[in-house]
């Protein structure tokens, strides 16, 4: 992740970065190692293409704009923009509102630790509207339990002061992933008759009725929502507990997330259970066997993604991301072997793009840079940091630069 590339150029362990991942992952990352000094680090992306996201294509379009300059209105505002957006959407969103990025790991505790700290604050959360929408299901059915579970979420928090922030706790209403798209209403009937005694996992980006679902089985301990990292040790967890207690064991768990990830789940969870011949895992992806491919090998039979369409549904949602797979080995062996062998110059097509304009006579990357280095700010002090909090406090009463939304799909 970010935090890895940053941290292994700081130690002086790396001396360039390869992104394999869509556009605004490598604009991220160069951009948070200029904020830090490095911008003589090279940062390569594989494919010479743009590698889009139809998350990020979402927030960069009028509406989110509209979105924003409505939640300007509102005094003690704070936008809490998916890292998953373009630098180009950070930055007008910063210019816009005091904004923090976060994760899908992070996102609840950033959210609560932000109500926490401000009194009467108004979030905004973008783009992602499964997000938003399973972020405030997640903190309606939380009222409903006490306060020591509550505690257990953010320990700043009770049952009434969840009641109290959920009328100013607001999402975007118009943004999705065609991947988790497709995790609807017939999956989840799917995983209820097939499989009723399974534990079900979901991806806070899958539509509120697999979030839905993996939420009642969590109450039930038999079930995990949030980030792919939180799935996987929820996974490891639960595999372990049954090695830990002996004897015969059989474990289904069904995964509500990108195909992408049956692979390396499968993979650690056959190292933990190496040499044990009691406990027996079945990881369950609930969509179309379209979705993966076979091959001929006996430890790990299937693989994510089809040998045509990626598993794409004409409804709309894949299984797997179409984007991400622009980025191949093939690219990368390329890249590996003309570093060093040829002029840097011709390797401009693989550079992150950035862009040199500005906003409000400040350069653009520099609003985005301070949307990243609040969540790293946030992630070392466990609290938003004093300048975002005066910024939240003030921004209303400061004259508003001028920021130009574009009419379609980012133009820079």
């Amino acid at each position: 992740g970010i935090n890895a590339e940053y941290m292994g150029v700081e130690k002086g362990e790396v001396s360039r970065v390869v992104v394999l991942g869509v556009d605004f992952m490598s604009e991220n990352v160069r951009t948070l190692l200029n904020a830090a000094g490095h911008s003589t680090v090279p940062v390569y992306r594989v494919a010479s293409n743009e590698i889009g996201c139809s998350l990020a294509e979402a927030a960069s379009n009028p509406k989110y704009g509209e979105y924003l300059t409505r939640a300007r209105q509102q005094p003690k505002s704070l936008h809490v923009i998916y890292i998953n957006t373009s630098l180009p959407t950070k930055a007008r969103s910063h210019a816009t509102i005091p904004t923090i990025t976060c994760t899908s790991s992070n996102v609840v505790n950033t959210i609560l630790q932000a109500f926490a700290q401000v009194d009467g604050l108004h979030v905004w959360f973008g783009p992602d509207t499964y997000m938003g929408q399973n972020l405030y299901d997640l903190f309606t059915s939380i009222c409903n339990t006490d306060d020591e579970t509550v505690r257990e979420l953010h320990p700043m928090h009770t049952c009434e002061s969840i009641r109290n922030l959920l009328p100013r706790f607001h999402f975007f209403q118009d943004g999705k992933c065609v991947v988790h798209h497709m995790f609807r209403d017939d999956v989840v009937q799917e995983c209820k008759r097939s499989y009723p005694d399974a534990h079900i996992t979901a991806h806070f980006e899958v539509p509120g009725e697999m979030f839905a679902l993996a939420s009642e089985a969590k109450q039930r301990g038999l079930g995990v929502v949030g980030s792919t990292s939180q799935i996987l040790n929820y996974i490891l967890k639960k595999a372990k507990e049954a090695m830990d207690k002996g004897g015969p064991a059989s474990l289904q768990f069904v995964l509500g997330t990108e195909v992408g990830m049956v692979t390396p789940i499968v993979k650690k969870v056959q190292q933990q259970l190496a040499g044990n011949q009691d406990v027996q895992v079945e990881i369950i992806f609930p969509v179309s066997c379209d979705a993966i491919a076979a091959q001929d090998d006996a430890a790990l039979p299937v693989l994510p993604g089809a040998h045509g369409g990626e598993g794409c549904s004409p409804s709309g949602g894949c299984a797997t991301c179409p984007y991400m797979k622009m980025n191949t080995l093939e690219g990368l062996i390329d890249l590996a072997q003309k570093l060093d062998t040829v002029p840097e110059a011709t390797l401009a097509p693989l550079h992150p793009k950035i862009s040199t304009e500005t906003i409000g006579g400040q350069p653009a990357v520099e609003w985005a840079s301070q949307t990243i280095l609040n969540m790293r700010n946030f992630q070392k002090l466990g609290r938003l940091s004093d300048s975002l909090v005066e910024d939240i406090m003030t921004r209303h009463e400061k004259p508003a630069p001028v920021v130009s939304w574009p009419k379609a799909v980012d133009d820079w």
